[in-house]
């Protein structure tokens, strides 16, 4: 289906996933009602369910936008893998002293809809197994004898410190979450075996 567009402003899809963006991540996302998002959209709700037939749609297409924007700028890492985890920590730990930030979109959501047959669900496995099966490469290059394990452990970091970011000090994030996945990833790799 063709986005409608209203005398040049953003198409209307691009506008409902911009309000519901916001205000899922600000608000929480059971806590943000369809018409809440509708008003803020400037739509209507014919126009609302034409898009997004059910909120579940609309909770998986934001939590897919969010995804293609993170792989998007994971095509921008370095080809050193070293320096690709490096960055990738650095990003974390700059995000998490954004103001307003309130953790990851995808643990928020994983935490909200509990079930795990659930369409929002599948799109938060969908984000992840991208994420995990990106760093196993980058661990894989390094020469980690277990790329999946060495993926899996640094993963449980960078969840941590996502939900550190937001209870506690943020500004600790950054250098906690590499130094912590410098020590696993030695673990890992053949010269640290004895």
């Amino acid at each position: 289906m063709a986005a409608q567009n209203d005398g040049g402003a953003r198409p209307v899809r691009e506008r409902i996933l911009d309000a519901a963006t916001a205000a899922f991540y600000r608000d929480g996302i059971r806590a943000v009602s369809a018409d809440k998002i509708i008003a803020s959209a400037g739509t209507t709700k014919v126009t609302f369910y034409r898009y997004f037939p059910t909120k579940d749609d609309l909770v998986a297409a934001y939590l897919d936008r969010q995804s293609e924007l993170i792989r998007t700028a994971a095509g921008n890492l370095p080809a050193d893998p070293c320096e690709a985890l490096r960055t990738l920590a650095q990003v974390m730990g700059s995000e998490a002293c954004r103001p307003g930030f309130r953790g990851c979109p995808f643990i928020n959501a994983a935490a909200e809809y509990p079930a795990s047959d659930h369409p929002v669900r599948a799109a938060v496995a969908r984000h992840r197994d991208w994420f995990r099966g990106l760093v196993a490469e980058l661990a894989g290059r390094l020469g980690a004898a277990d790329p999946g394990l060495a993926a899996d452990q640094l993963i449980m970091l960078r969840d941590g410190a996502m939900v550190h970011g937001y209870v506690a000090d943020p500004r600790a994030v950054g250098a906690a979450l590499l130094q912590a996945g410098s020590a696993v990833l030695q673990q890992h790799l053949p010269s640290a075996r004895h």
